[in-house]
């Protein structure tokens, strides 16, 4: 096995497929409404990561249903997975909060996906989502955008949280028997490859249950494009990416499920994605330069648990 896929995931633990159905709420996050910045990260787009969402006017039964009827019907499903995927889905009033999650409990729901921010995590929402997990037998996974633990990039990014507060955040998740996974871009200019692999080993000495990796992509009217246009940022080249994810990888705990190992977005709304190349394409390198050099999800998984004790071993 290459590495811990979600796919294969996902058949193990509900016995067959299973299908992400994005919900899009009338949400903002910290970043974009004055409290932090009004500018957003430098990456972030008007729409948020709802390239493919319904309108954030219906609510979310009405969303569930449509999008359960067009992926059942498409893809032969009939369990699925709540996905809470625009901006930041726990910046709410707890009541607000506490209905959307309820309202995503419904027949054929067998986990909720809440995407947010590091400092968005609190202990009276996780309390909640503990019992809505114990009440109703459905799994809770907390999707947090992290992207590096470079803290020197994270400003650069215009984040507005540093790594202390993604770990803060992921401590408080595990400590609701709740699960974690971290958004991680592989291919930030500003980061190298050790930054990267820092950033595997971090992941897994915290525990992460899953991870999804992004690609940079740059959408047009952001912060990232003009910069991109005045030649102040340039993307690394499909080869360092696929080196920089492969090194990740090799380092991350084999236990973590790979959601995925790149981001994409539309064309027509990007001046830069994945070296205008498909992104399956990209894939496929990835899995056979793997193969070609015996890589494969853990290999370097070498140093938790006072790895430097090993030379005592008996």
């Amino acid at each position: 096995m290459l590495y811990n896929k979600f796919s294969d995931y996902l058949k193990k633990r509900y016995g067959k497929k299973v299908y992400k159905l994005p919900l899009n709420l009338p949400v903002t996050c910290p970043n974009r409404d004055g409290s932090l910045s009004l500018s957003g990260c430098i990456f972030c787009g008007e729409e948020g990561a709802g390239f493919e969402n319904l309108s954030s006017t219906m609510s979310v039964s009405q969303q569930l249903s449509q999008n359960a009827r067009y992926i059942g019907k498409n893809y032969g499903s009939d369990i699925f997975i709540a996905y809470f995927q625009n901006y930041s889905n726990t910046y709410l009033p707890f009541e607000e909060f506490k209905k959307n999650i309820s309202e995503a409990c419904q027949e054929g729901i067998v986990a909720i996906y809440i995407s947010t921010r590091p400092d968005c995590i609190n202990d009276r929402y996780m309390e909640f989502l503990a019992e809505i997990k114990k009440e109703k037998g459905i799994d809770i996974v907390i999707e947090l955008g992290l992207q590096t633990v470079n803290y020197h990039s994270l400003k650069f990014l215009q984040r507005g949280h540093t790594l202390a507060q993604f770990i803060d955040a992921v401590i408080r998740i595990k400590k609701y028997d709740l699960e974690a996974c971290a958004h991680y871009i592989t291919d930030l200019p500003t980061d190298n490859i050790d930054d990267v692999i820092e950033g595997a080993k971090i992941l897994s000495a915290l525990g992460i249950q899953q991870v999804k990796c992004h690609s940079l992509y740059i959408l047009k009217d952001t912060v990232l494009e003009k910069m991109y246009d005045k030649g102040e940022i340039t993307p690394v080249s499909m080869d360092e990416f696929i080196d920089r994810t492969i090194a990740f990888l090799e380092h991350l705990n084999p236990e973590i499920v790979v959601q995925r190992l790149m981001g994409r977005a539309p064309e027509d709304r990007t001046v830069f994605c994945n070296w205008s190349t498909s992104w399956w394409k990209i894939h496929d390198k990835i899995e056979e330069r793997m193969k070609e050099n015996g890589s494969y999800q853990g290999r370097l998984f070498n140093y938790l648990n006072g790895s430097a004790l090993e030379r005592f071993k008996d």
